[in-house]
């Protein structure tokens, strides 16, 4: 839920002073740092102590993608990102999301290897994209965030054949009840 609670925040430093002051976009980036340290640390607890729920295995993506997203349409706004790179990852992530409800009754699909990744890679190029970065490290960004855009079109293929999957050998099990 912190999450959740510091997108706001973290959109106020991004925006402030129009997003070309330094102290706020290093601001911005603190904030976007420590609501994506929540989650690594979230889920090191619920694992920890056994509290993974099916109510957490649909939350916390959602608040993922609550970051994420602000963060991608945020800097596109600021004409730093290609509208285009946060098209395709917000129509993945509303796809999967909309995926998860639509087999919910069947199972629960759980974040796997390569949307982990994919969100690490993501997070770690939005985080470039914030920081006031010297011209000289601007391709890293680049390079990290085509990346982020990789991963996120090949694992939100494999979400949909885990869905499609999921959903048959739930309609196979009531069909054989």
């Amino acid at each position: 839920m912190s999450r959740l609670v510091l997108v706001p925040v973290f959109l106020a430093a991004l925006f402030a002073a129009d997003g070309q002051q330094t102290t706020w976009r290093l601001a911005a980036f603190a904030v976007f740092a420590v609501a994506s340290f929540t989650d690594h640390v979230d889920g090191n607890l619920a694992r920890k102590h056994g509290l993974i729920t099916d109510f957490g295995k649909i939350a916390d993506p959602i608040a993922d993608k609550a970051l994420t997203g602000a963060a991608l349409v945020g800097l596109s706004l600021l004409g730093e990102l290609p509208w285009w790179v946060t098209v395709v990852i917000a129509v993945r992530e509303v796809g999967v999301t909309l995926l998860r409800f639509w087999v919910i009754r069947h199972g629960v699909i759980p974040a796997s290897r390569g949307g982990k990744a994919k969100t690490l890679v993501q997070v770690l190029a939005i985080g470039l994209y914030v920081l006031p970065l010297p011209s000289l490290l601007v391709p890293v960004a680049e390079v990290l965030m085509g990346a982020a855009v990789v991963l996120t079109v090949v694992t939100g293929v494999d979400y949909v054949i885990r869905a499609v999957r999921l959903r048959a050998r739930g309609r196979r099990a009531v069909a054989g009840a």
